[in-house]
């Protein structure tokens, strides 16, 4: 018997509303269904929690039970949703003698997984803060996003561990989630910003720092490389003017793929660059603005995902 909780469901519900709620919870119900069909029978026994009976003897459980899992899960939408699930089993007749002492026995499995992830509530937060980029400027919640693709690639590139990895796309998708604090007038301004409207802009990482870290402690890790994704190699960036290998390596990795970024971006107040010449004022910045071992990663394998990606496109 498995016993399935969605995580931060709850939270889930009360941001978006009690329609996707209900929608999510159908949609992953078939997937559970579908997931272990025929072997195994699913039921939901209320609010966010699905059991799955498993009556036939199996080769392998845990690879099944994996796949019920990762039925539970999904990710994608306007804004990036991620639900996922902590789960318990328990075997019967050798743990439990009979189905309501297996429930429970379950149940106590599934919350010592749930207290032992921390990834639902950070999962969560990230989704409801997109949700509110989202809403109130639609294009840095797409930057956003293409940061976090870059950021992803990067980490990986420069053999970070999965957990740093995770960490540092985190950060990349929040980074400019400060800019919530910043008004309307300054963020569409068509023409160049005044130094008093500079002022007030530079303290958008502040801000970014403030709200993640009031979201709770899911998200602690990654305050400080949102504050620090303005810094610059050389020590002439915001908010604390932090120079070199002060810099945390997430928030050196963020400083490359939002100004990236940005420069392939149509502005207000800027035509887009070709990717060719982005990658270029990446390198005349190396090792002023940027981390030069990290821009010449970064320019490498920028062209060469590029290059897979047209090789891999079918004919036009």
């Amino acid at each position: 018997m498995w016993f399935f909780d969605l995580n931060g469901f709850k939270n889930y519900n009360d941001s978006f509303g009690h329609l996707a709620g209900d929608a999510l919870l159908a949609r992953l119900g078939r997937r559970l269904r579908d997931a272990v069909s025929p072997i195994g029978a699913v039921y939901r026994l209320g609010g966010d929690e699905f059991c799955v009976a498993i009556a036939a003897p199996l080769a392998n459980p845990l690879a099944l039970f994996q796949t019920a899992r990762e039925a539970l899960s999904e990710q994608g939408g306007a804004f990036t949703v991620t639900a996922s699930a902590s789960a318990g089993a328990v075997e019967i007749p050798r743990e439990a003698s009979d189905p309501t002492h297996a429930l429970r026995l379950a149940d106590q499995h599934m919350y010592r997984d749930k207290a032992a992830s921390r990834g639902g509530a950070a999962e969560l937060v990230t989704a409801v803060l997109h949700a509110v980029l989202a809403q109130r400027h639609p294009e840095l919640d797409e930057h956003s996003s293409d940061v976090a693709n870059d950021v992803e690639l990067l980490a990986r590139t420069i053999g970070l561990d999965e957990e740093t990895v995770a960490m540092v796309i985190r950060a990349g998708d929040l980074h400019d989630v400060g800019k919530l604090g910043i008004p309307d007038e300054i963020i569409t301004k068509a023409g160049p910003l005044t130094d008093g409207e500079w002022e007030f802009m530079r303290q958008h990482t502040v801000m970014g720092e403030r709200i993640i870290a009031a979201a709770g402690p899911s998200l602690a890790r990654i305050a400080p490389l949102v504050r620090a994704s303005h810094e610059r190699w050389d020590g002439k960036g915001y908010p604390d003017g932090l120079a070199g290998g002060e810099i945390p390596l997430g928030a050196r990795i963020i400083t490359i793929c939002g100004p990236f970024r940005a420069m392939l971006s149509e502005r207000p107040y800027k035509r887009p660059m070709s990717l060719q010449d982005a990658l270029a004022e990446l390198r005349r910045c190396a090792g002023t603005q940027f981390d030069l071992r990290l821009v010449e990663v970064f320019c490498t394998v920028v062209v060469e995902h590029i290059s897979a990606d047209r090789l891999r496109s079918p004919a036009r």
